[in-house]
């Protein structure tokens, strides 16, 4: 049987990378709304997207692009049935700042280096060296040291309660957070744009994360 992975979008359409690759890997990915039952399916996957409505995390807006308060209500809900039913979870880029929101964490609103982490002007993600904690997840798949891209110009700040971070950019950016207790992986890259047809050979292969969380999906 398929792994059903909910995806909380208004079009799954226009996120066709990351159903595309679990599609790919053996999955059947579904676009859900906010009062998505988790009980009917056995993971989520948190795609990227645009900021935060910072109020969420207690600040004014100080630099957020491409804020969408409806998007927002419908994966904060989504997530909140999938954390309270104990199904795996998978955040992307956005997704992982929504994880960390949603824990009770803070967000830099606009990264000091942002021109190393941002695509800019140009289509084509930026490419940096990270470290992963040993033990973690991300180590046990890449090794400690391994390269990733990155498109985001905004990151993790305060954490939130739960959540370990365990990679890093050269430069301190949080680039990973496992859940202490939860099925729950967030990256702050795109490892949908690193494997199968948008396979890279300056980074490594994303496939092994989307695979991770897939074998998670299937013990539920």
């Amino acid at each position: 049987m398929l792994c059903r992975i909910a995806i909380p979008v208004p079009d799954l359409t226009r996120y066709a990378n990351y159903a595309d690759v679990l599609s790919a890997l053996g999955a059947l990915p579904v676009g859900v709304g906010a009062n998505v039952d988790a009980e009917g399916f056995d993971g989520l996957l948190l795609p990227g997207g645009g900021d935060i409505e910072p109020s969420r995390y207690g600040q004014a807006d100080a630099g957020c692009l491409y804020v969408d308060s409806a998007l927002d209500d419908m994966q904060f809900a989504a997530l909140g049935a999938f954390v309270k039913a104990g199904r795996p979870v998978l955040g992307i880029c956005r997704g992982h700042q929504l994880v960390n929101v949603y824990f009770g964490g803070t967000l830099i609103q606009h990264l000091p280096q942002a021109a190393v982490h941002s695509r800019g002007g140009g289509s084509e993600d930026r490419v940096h060296a990270t470290k992963a904690t040993p033990g973690s997840v991300l180590c046990g798949l890449y090794g400690e040291a391994f390269p990733v891209n990155s498109s985001h110009h905004q990151g993790v700040d305060r954490l939130g309660e739960g959540l370990a971070v365990t990679q890093y950019s050269a430069d301190g950016v949080v680039e990973a957070l496992e859940h202490e207790r939860l099925p729950i992986l967030c990256v702050q890259w795109h490892p949908e744009r690193m494997c199968l047809a948008h396979a890279r050979q300056d980074t490594v292969d994303g496939s092994a994360v989307v695979r991770y969380f897939l074998a998670l999906c299937r013990q539920i």
